[in-house]
Order: structure tokens, then C-alpha cells, then sequence
């Protein structure tokens, strides 16, 4: 993975703020609390999309927890069981019921409550939806995307591979876990990757391990 596309929470921050003045009718507003799921939690947009009401545990104070039992990639209906464009799947890397436990901050219970609050759920129990109650399609939260990229960015960020895409998100989020020293194996849990993937993966993105590794390499030197 490429460290570049990785934010920190501020830039994090300003683009969910940036996602809510996109589009005319309130576009972007629908859809900030998904991105939210991302950068809070590190789901994939794919989880994020498929998440229900009965996957929430938003208490009024406090942490909460999202069980997630569900991904909806977006497919191509000619490889489908059915002619819909999203497909209903078990969790990447896990068998199909398999489930995985995500605590979430207070920050993301707040949002998910507004949102619930505002919007209601789809006929499905799904948290997201179009306008029409429709599952939110890549194409719509990726325009979305790109316009926040503009308002949230200067020139020479938006040019960059910073946040190119919703998935960064996840990537940041993952990269903050581990930068904060939260053990491998339990940001690991939260995020649906082995270990050993996400040490190689992410190894690049831990803060400050350069400076750490240069100064024991030194130590040995001078010993």
C-alpha cells in the first residue's frame, strides 16, 4: 500500500465536512455517516454499504459496536444469481458466517444516531440508501468523493494520491490504530485482516518506526 494516500484525522475531519456541502438536495449530506464508517471503524465501502440497523449497538453515551456480517460489492449483473448490481456476501478473507465485532468511538455513534435520526433506514434494515431506497451505488459516493477531494484539498493535494479513493479511508484508519500502539492482532480483529497481512501491508505506514530502528541500529554500533 501506498503510504501517501494515508491522512491524518485532521485532513480525515475536513473531508466528512466537505462531503456534506456536495451536490444539490443534500447529496453529500446522505451520504457523510457512510464515509464516517470508514474512517471510524475501517470498514470497507463495500461493508459500509451493506450495514443494517440490527448490526448497531449506538448507546446515548459512550462507545458502541458494529457486527458485521455483511459485504454488498458492486458486481457485474451478468455474474450474478440475480439482475441486481450488488451482490450479498460473507466478509472478505472469513466464510460466509463468520462475523466481526467493531467497537466505535462516541464520534461515530453520534454520526450513525443523526443519521438514523434523519434518514430512516431502506426497506431492507439497511442504514444507507439512495434517494429512490435503493442500494448506494460506487458511482454515486465516488463523485461524492472527488468533489469533497476538491473543497477539503489545496491544489497540490488534490493532485496527489492522498484520499484518492473512499477506501483510503480505511487505510488511514488502520494506520491511526497502529500508530497509536494498539496491538497488531486486535487492530487486526477490527479491520478483518490477518496479521501477518496487516504488518505487511501497513508496516510502511507506522509512524516513527524508521527513527526507532535507526536508533537501535545504532546503539549496536556504538556497543
Amino acid at each position: 500500500m501506498d503510504p501517501r494516500v494515508v491522512v491524518n484525522p485532521r485532513q480525515a475531519q475536513e473531508l466528512l465536512t466537505a462531503v456534506t456541502y456536495v451536490g444539490q438536495r443534500g447529496r453529500g449530506r446522505r451520504l457523510m455517516a457512510l464515509f464516517a464508517c470508514m474512517s471510524y471503524a475501517a470498514l470497507r465501502p463495500a461493508e459500509a454499504v451493506g450495514l443494517r440497523l440490527q448490526d448497531c449497538h449506538l448507546p446515548k453515551s459512550g462507545w458502541g459496536r458494529l457486527t458485521i456480517d455483511v459485504s454488498r460489492p458492486e458486481v457485474n449483473t451478468q455474474w450474478t444469481d440475480s439482475d441486481h448490481a450488488h451482490e450479498e456476501r460473507g466478509l472478505k478473507h472469513r466464510g460466509r458466517q463468520d462475523v466481526r465485532p467493531v467497537p466505535i468511538p462516541p464520534e461515530l455513534v453520534k454520526i450513525l444516531r443523526e443519521h438514523i435520526a434523519e434518514y430512516g433506514t431502506a426497506k431492507d434494515g439497511c442504514i444507507f440508501s439512495s434517494e429512490r431506497g435503493g442500494v448506494v451505488a460506487s458511482t454515486a459516493y465516488t463523485e461524492v468523493w472527488q468533489a469533497a477531494r476538491l473543497l477539503a484539498f489545496a491544489p497540490a493535494q488534490v493532485a496527489s494520491p492522498l484520499a484518492k479513493r473512499p477506501y483510503d479511508l480505511q487505510h488511514a484508519a488502520v494506520s491511526l490504530w497502529l500508530n497509536a500502539g494498539v496491538p497488531a492482532p486486535d487492530v487486526a480483529e477490527r479491520a478483518g485482516h490477518s496479521v501477518d497481512v496487516l504488518l505487511r501491508v501497513y508496516a510502511k505506514c507506522i509512524d516513527g518506526q524508521q527513527e526507532i530502528a535507526n536508533k537501535r541500529i545504532g546503539d549496536a554500533l556504538a556497543a
